[in-house]
């Protein structure tokens, strides 16, 4: 062998060698993203959770890399969006629920507090009632006084005064807008009550929790 080849095949040895170092000194894979329910996640391959959105591969120490981008579907991910923005909505209306919560429970901060307020709604509404009652009662004392001038033209109704009649007619549609307006009065009571027993529904099971809610030293027992 001439010393040319030699040295050839010497050189080529040394590339192998220091080709096989820098392999075995190729860093790791580490890929690290933040997922959907916003949790960082770290792998050394791809990561299953991060596919719809773009992940770092990072060096040992840290630093980026490089980045991989998203993996689905223009299909996989529309409906991964729509995924989320449901998810997005149930957490809203789960944050307005509590909101709600506390704001009833700031209000009625025990049974009895909600028990006195029902007791004064039912009490307005029956004082409105208590008056449409008195006025009915009215109207019809006013029906009987007109039917009793009305039968001395029982024979004839047609020469009974013009005036008569109109007061008749009047006393009539009265009666009938005074009957509606106390069904109405009652079908509120109906409502008041529905809505205390929704509400006193919602209240029992935070009234039997540790109270979270801080109240004002005016609402302290005394």
């Amino acid at each position: 062998m001439g010393r040319a080849a030699g040295g050839a095949l010497i050189g080529a040895l040394l590339m192998g060698v220091l080709g096989d170092g820098r392999a075995q000194t190729q860093p790791p894979n580490i890929y690290s993203c933040t997922d959907g329910q916003g949790r960082p996640r770290t792998s050394d391959r791809p990561i299953a959770e991060c596919a719809d959105r773009e992940q770092r591969l990072l060096n040992p120490s840290g630093t980026v890399r490089a980045t991989v981008g998203p993996t689905l579907s223009v299909q996989e991910r529309a409906a991964l969006e729509q995924r989320r923005r449901q998810e997005v909505e149930v957490q809203a209306r789960q944050a307005e629920e509590k909101q709600r919560e506390r704001a009833l429970l700031l209000r009625y901060p025990n049974q009895a507090a909600h028990d006195k307020e029902r007791a004064e709604a039912l009490a307005q509404i029956a004082l409105v009632r208590q008056a449409a009652d008195n006025r009915m009662a009215e109207l019809v004392r006013q029906r009987e006084a007109l039917q009793a001038e009305l039968e001395f033209y029982q024979k004839n109704p047609a020469k009974a005064p013009l005036a008569l009649r109109r007061q008749a007619d009047e006393n009539t549609r009265n009666q009938a807008a005074q009957k509606r307006f106390m069904a109405e009065q009652d079908a509120e009571r109906g409502r008041v009550n529905a809505r205390f027993d929704a509400e006193q529904a919602r209240l029992r099971p935070l009234w039997g929790q540790p109270s979270s809610v801080e109240m004002p030293a005016t609402g302290q027992a005394r």
